[in-house]
């Protein structure tokens, strides 16, 4: 790996983690020697790059450090793609749509010679999956989420006893055959 690429990756993966990254799982993601990653992370704060570390704990990226990624590779393509496809079988019709439009603007943006990964990706969810009826309006539900707002719902029980609630949700679940509601 050329030392431009590595210098990259170890932004990339100091963005991803929430907690701090030690020399020695960067070394190992990265397939190099842990002074190699010393070097490395001296070399990118000597270009300002905010990493601040400890001896025993880490590094970690401060917040507010803006350098876009230059592009994506063929393995986050296709981990875009597929977690894409499974959103718009999965998803409720906000997102499913949401999904075929992230996989326009990859189309529209990976080079030429990638963009078999977004026709043809080697894995997929079933295509043979049956339609959810969603009773909530699951978009205002994530919206209720994001915002920390409650809901009142009114639901009834199989055997068809109605019960009004008030519920802060937090988490929605997406399974193959339902939706669960955590509040």
């Amino acid at each position: 790996m050329r030392r431009a690429d590595r210098l990259f990756q170890i932004i990339q993966i100091l963005r991803r983690g929430r907690g701090p990254h030690t020399a020695d799982r960067i070394a190992e993601e990265l397939e190099t020697s842990k002074r190699t990653v010393y070097r490395d992370i001296a070399a990118l704060l000597a270009q300002r790059v905010p990493i601040r570390g400890e001896a025993g704990v880490g590094y970690v990226l401060e917040g507010g450090f803006d350098l876009p990624p230059l592009a994506l590779t063929p393995d986050e393509i296709e981990a875009a793609v597929l977690g894409a496809q499974w959103v718009a079988v999965h998803g409720d019709p906000v997102l499913a749509r949401a999904a075929q439009d992230l996989r326009a603007k990859l189309m529209a943006s990976v080079p030429e010679r990638l963009r078999p990964l977004l026709l043809d990706p080697a894995l997929g969810p079933s295509p043979y999956r049956q339609p959810i009826a969603d009773p909530l309006d699951l978009a205002q539900v994530r919206a209720a989420i994001h915002a920390g707002r409650k809901l009142r719902l009114r639901y009834g029980d199989v055997d068809g006893a109605v019960t009004d609630r008030v519920v802060w949700p937090i988490a929605i679940g997406y399974l193959d055959y339902a939706r669960m509601l955590v509040a």
